[in-house]
């Protein structure tokens, strides 16, 4: 194992339960192909991380699970007793998982809608985080936490994703990263945030996903068939 490698873990709840704030714009099945198209292009940045030395994918959906193994991401399934706050409560019996399998290691958590993530701002993040310590990066809106790093082999993950994550991370003890980081911050929720990441350049599998969805023709959309 090399010296401060890092574990990646990303939670991604069943398909027809994604992206509803999407729903008056995106069909179900739409929005599904989308979700996945997004965490491939995640996925594929962070996999271009040469100290991110594994990714895990926490998800109770299959489709989500083979889309996963079909990239090299390993899968952990979502908890039983995930509860009301699911999402932290997978991310942290995944992390768990993971120390369990590897031993002492660094974890990152990064939400899995990050179509425009660049491997060079993941790089850079854990360059400048400070060893022994919990960080964040903000998300665009300034409220939410594109990624949670653990620079510490023996401290907990402690997520606490979902709304107003990014003070509820600080009263937890994380610092804030600073850093320009745009493809990072910006995990897409809404159609502006949609459109944001495809004028910063949103990967392959986003842009083939949008361009078969027919999404508006007002978005200039360049699309390679081969990825």
């Amino acid at each position: 194992m090399r010296p401060h490698a890092v574990h990646a873990v990303i939670a991604v709840k069943s398909l027809d339960q994604a992206k509803s704030r999407l729903a008056d714009r995106l069909r179900p099945e739409h929005r599904a192909r989308l979700v996945l198209a997004m965490l491939a292009d995640t996925i594929a940045a962070t996999a271009a991380v040469p100290e991110i030395v594994s990714i895990t994918v926490v998800t109770p959906d299959p489709a989500v699970a083979d889309l996963a193994l079909s990239m090299g991401a390993a899968v952990h399934p979502e908890p039983r007793t995930a509860g009301r706050d699911g999402l932290n409560n997978a991310l942290a019996d995944a992390a768990t998982g993971l120390r369990h399998r590897y031993g002492p290691v660094d974890l990152l958590a990064l939400q899995a809608d990050l179509p425009a993530l660049r491997p060079e701002e993941l790089a850079d993040v854990l360059t400048v985080a400070p060893r022994g310590l919990r960080s964040i990066v903000v998300d665009h809106a300034g409220t939410g936490t594109a990624a949670l790093l653990v620079r510490d082999p023996i401290a907990a993950l402690e997520p606490r994703f979902g709304p107003g994550s990014a003070g509820k991370h600080r009263a937890a003890g994380a610092v804030d990263l600073a850093g320009e980081w745009p493809g990072l911050r910006l995990d897409v929720d809404t159609a502006d945030d949609l459109d944001l990441a495809i004028e910063l350049g949103a990967g392959c599998a986003t842009r083939v996903a949008l361009h078969d969805i027919g999404w508006p023709d007002r978005v200039h959309l360049p699309v390679r068939r081969v990825c």
